[in-house]
């Protein structure tokens, strides 16, 4: 049996950075003390993204243009999935146009549901055949809680398979405690958390760090030979008491991207993952951890071919597309946790129609459109008859995905009477490389910066909630190309 690895990795960080004094300054008559945590930025999605469409750009970026046939299952970890009797990992699939053969998988519960995953698609792929794994969170903590100064949103994606990896799997090594640093009871929104110190002594020093020494016990490997450890944990110097108990030296300590990113739940691990492996070197040694209800031990081993694979942008490139955020009560009103006055014009219903939305599964979900085989037009959406001026041909188009293609805007408006969770609602017609049209929505844009001719690219994203039925509609957006 083949040895399974890491044949690629890719990440998504939103471009929105709340910065940390503004949570403080909002919260500051109320939880004076959190103010030494009130450095940096975090992550922070916005009110059309969820861990699902995050999810989606994260193995964009792992996948880039390459061929996608090879895939055989889809694997998703997340403890803020958006649906809880809907396969999110069969969203994705959808998203990225994949064959309906593809196999699929949703992974929660835990904090260490993304390394468990993990474990999973090594195991898989083993047998043959890749398996995409995406880990993603959104996470929504108390208003003026610690949790809320530490959190953040991302997402990451690794391409598992056999052949030629970046990095092999050396081993792997589970404990499963019920172990309760916090939790959230199905429905509630927000987690409840018990106190840092016990939860730092006894879970992270103790139960975690006894782990990874079983771990490199089992793997016959010394903790001082080891070129990358990965800690996922959001505790000020818990890295650093982790490593000194296993003998790792100091050095070896990844970037918890805490100041930055903040703490991405299940989707952390492989999100740290993903950052090391754009900076590692053929030969090196790259321990993973992770924490919750017992805790995960996986040891990567990188090849020569290390350099030669990139994702798109990656977790560096992600983090310099940025955008300084200090308005707390938007950020509060995204996560609906205050209610705005929305006005008449948001008073309509956002009823999806299922029958109409499977049989339109391609165009909406992976943005497919037309291409008439007889005259090369584009067109979207697919139909039967072609838009050609001079020969509407009947029957004759293939399916053309365009959401992998550039566009560019050919006209727009920012209009601030219909209503959007976020003014002024920005869109225009758009058209792709090769040809093709589209009125699209735009997002991560400055509405005084739009301009005719301007380079788009599309980003899967929340269309419309249905706020009668709790179904969320998704499609595609456009966002200035980067």
């Amino acid at each position: 049996m083949a040895a399974a690895g890491i044949l690629g990795f890719g990440a998504y960080v939103p471009i929105t950075r709340l910065q940390r004094a503004a949570i403080h300054a909002a919260n500051r008559w109320y939880a004076s003390g959190l103010g030494g945590l009130a450095k940096g930025e975090k992550a922070v999605s916005g009110w059309d993204e969820d861990a699902v469409t995050m999810a989606v750009e994260a193995a964009r970026d792992c996948l880039g243009g390459s061929d996608r046939s090879a895939i055989g299952a889809v694997y998703f970890a997340s403890t803020t999935a958006p649906f809880a009797d809907r396969q999110n990992a069969g969203i994705v699939k959808e998203a990225l146009n994949l064959g309906d053969t593809v196999g699929s998988l949703d992974a929660g519960g835990s904090q260490r549901a993304g390394t468990s995953a993990l474990i999973a698609a090594l195991r898989a792929s083993a047998d043959g055949g890749a398996v995409l794994h995406c880990a993603a969170e959104r996470v929504t903590p108390t208003p003026a809680s610690e949790r809320e100064m530490l959190a953040g949103d991302a997402a990451a994606a690794l391409l598992i398979g056999t052949g030629p990896v970046i990095a092999e799997l050396v081993g792997t090594h589970s404990v499963t405690a019920d172990f309760v640093d916090h939790f959230r009871e199905t429905g509630e929104l927000t987690d409840y958390d018990w106190e840092a110190r016990w939860v730092r002594d006894e879970g992270y020093g103790r139960l975690m760090g006894d782990t990874i020494v079983a771990a490199l016990e089992a793997f016959g490997v010394g903790g001082g030979s080891i070129d990358h450890f990965i800690a996922p944990v959001s505790v000020r110097g818990v890295p650093e008491l982790l490593a000194k108990k296993i003998g790792i030296r100091p050095e070896a300590i990844a970037d918890t991207l805490g100041s930055t990113v903040g703490h991405a739940g299940a989707a952390h691990p492989t999100l740290l993952l993903a950052s090391v492996l754009e900076k590692a070197t053929p030969g090196q040694t790259i321990l993973l951890s992770s924490f919750g209800q017992g805790a995960d031990v996986l040891l990567f081993r990188t090849t020569e071919r290390i350099g030669e694979v990139r994702p798109r942008l990656g977790v560096s490139g992600w983090l310099a597309r940025r955008r300084a955020e200090e308005n707390y009560m938007r950020y509060l009103s995204f996560r609906r946790l205050i209610a705005l006055d929305r006005g008449m014009r948001s008073e309509h219903d956002q009823k999806q129609s299922l029958p109409a939305l499977w049989r339109n599964r391609k165009g909406v979900m992976a943005l497919v459109g037309g291409r008439c085989t007889k005259t090369g037009t584009v067109q979207f959406p697919r139909g039967d008859v072609s838009v050609n001026p001079n020969d509407h041909a009947i029957r004759t188009q293939e399916d053309y995905p365009l959401a992998e293609l550039p566009a560019r805007i050919m006209t727009y408006t920012a209009d601030r009477l219909t209503f959007t969770p976020d003014p002024p609602n920005c869109y225009g017609n758009i058209e792709f490389d090769g040809g093709g049209r589209l009125m699209a929505e735009f997002v991560d844009i400055d509405p005084q910066a739009i301009e005719v001719g301007a380079q788009m690219r599309m980003m899967f994203r929340i269309k419309a909630f249905d706020e009668m039925r709790h179904f969320r509609r998704y499609f595609w957006k456009a966002a200035p190309a980067f």
